[in-house]
């Protein structure tokens, strides 16, 4: 075998994990396109009261467990230590975590800046106060015998998870009572990622989507540094180790009363274990007769820069239709709904760190990487059959080293995403004019075709 293609993915791995390296601040993503002035539409439309602080307050989930000493060590001395690290933890914690825009801004300067395509004055983001607010038991729970035998739950342990169930939910009631949307925006993080980066991009998300709902973040034990090798096949196993967590964050969510919606946006790796977590979720719900749309709420499911092979992520999208005896308690012929929204697919073909990805598994087709030419026209009639899903394609130069951050990095792909998000508008309608390739794919028209809505 080759050499050449290992050291491809050893430099371009290594440029990551050094690009990705913890920082204390982050400069502001780049205006969406739709709100650009002049003519741009207004980034916010909140009550008065809601405009005093330009600080953002988010609702963390984690599995990450306290940082290490050497985790610590490592950070430079300016830096304030991470309330977690890499290491995973045998339970789910939550809390709030504050996003401090710098250099301290009035609300009037932050809504003008927020506006412009090219700034006036630097709009950074810091890591503030993170406050843990409750943690669930140890994993696994533990159980013992009964007189006649049966192998029973822990009373005092269901308690405890009882209890801290009740204390997020009764937070997550609190945030919606300051919203004017009633629904829940959750942002699941990729590769390379650190507690701080993961609040950074579910910040800047919730910002420019109008700060209308309850904005939170799902951040699990992603490696960001070490050796190349080491460090994706950890975070590739850690990904399948954050499912089980991640479902019962979702979950807990859409089952909160006075939720209306939640909107999912995953990102790289994230997207592999979102995915899993969906249909498993989806799974449960059908076992139990119930509608998987009505019982979690699901709206949005947003795969941004998916890290997964193509085949897994059809088969996990599609396999349970090709299982009859599965889906027994559905009248046939009907197949019951997980989304109430859309399944929305960013790529991007030039993306550096999905090529990274395809050498190292040797896997044929990243579903990140997809260029509508990429799906064959019988695999978009079934898509287009099963109905709401688009697969969105990025075909102009990089606005990132990597390319893999478009999401964030360009204003006209950050521009469709709070199109669909925030406005809830189709394809083909203004403001999302893209351009149809076929029967499930578009892309974005070039800079050339493109105008401001």
């Amino acid at each position: 075998m080759s050499l050449e293609p290992v050291k491809l993915a050893a430099g371009l791995l290594a440029a990551l994990l050094i690009g990705g390296c913890a920082t204390s601040t982050r400069q502001l993503m780049p205006t969406p396109t739709l709100y650009q002035l002049p003519g741009g539409q207004p980034v916010f439309n909140l009550p008065s009261e809601a405009r005093r602080n330009p600080d953002l307050d988010l609702l963390y989930i984690t599995d990450r467990a306290a940082p290490t000493a050497a985790e610590l060590a490592a950070q430079g001395k300016d830096q304030a230590p991470l309330p977690y690290g890499q290491e995973r933890a045998r339970r789910i914690a939550f809390g709030s975590a504050q996003v401090r825009v710098v250099p301290g801004l009035d609300w009037e300067t932050l809504r003008e800046q927020s506006q412009l395509a090219e700034r006036t004055r630097a709009v950074e983001l810091e890591l503030g106060q993170v406050h843990q607010l409750g943690a669930f038991p140890i994993e696994p729970y533990r159980l013992h015998r009964g007189e006649n035998g049966k192998l029973l739950r822990d009373r005092a342990e269901l308690a405890s998870h009882y209890d801290a169930k009740a204390k997020l939910q009764a937070e997550v009631q609190r945030r919606l009572a300051a919203v004017p949307k009633k629904e829940i925006l959750l942002y699941v993080h990729g590769f390379n990622e650190t507690f701080a980066s993961a609040a950074f991009t579910a910040a800047e998300l919730c910002h420019f989507l109008g700060r209308e709902q309850v904005c939170a973040f799902f951040t699990w034990p992603a490696s960001s540094s070490g050796g190349f090798l080491t460090s994706y096949t950890s975070t590739t196993e850690s990904a399948d180790f954050a499912v089980e967590h991640l479902k019962k964050t979702i979950r807990m969510l859409g089952t909160t009363t006075g939720v209306e919606g939640v909107q999912i946006l995953a990102h790289s790796r994230g997207t592999a274990l979102t995915l899993k977590a969906v249909r498993e979720l989806g799974l449960e719900a059908i076992a139990a007769g119930q509608e998987p749309v009505a019982l979690y709420k699901i709206d949005n499911l947003v795969l941004l820069s998916p890290d997964i092979d193509l085949d897994i992520a059809t088969q996990q999208l599609t396999g349970f239709l090709s299982d009859p005896d599965l889906v027994t308690v559905w009248p046939e012929g009907k197949l019951p709904r997980v989304l109430k929204g859309r399944l929305t697919v960013y790529t991007a073909p030039d993306d550096r760190a999905l090529r990274v990805s395809q050498l190292l598994f040797r896997s044929r087709n990243r579903v990140g990487q997809l260029r509508p030419e990429d799906i064959p026209e019988k695999g978009q009639r079934y898509m287009a059959a099963l109905g709401r899903m688009d697969l969105i394609s990025y075909l102009g130069k990089r606005t990132d080293f990597f390319g893999h951050s478009y999401f964030t990095t360009n204003p006209q792909v950050s521009s469709d995403l709070v199109q669909l998000v925030r406005y809830g508008k189709q394809l083909g309608e203004p403001g999302r004019q893209l351009i149809k390739t076929g029967l499930i794919t578009w892309t974005f028209p070039s800079a050339s075709e493109s105008s401001k809505p």
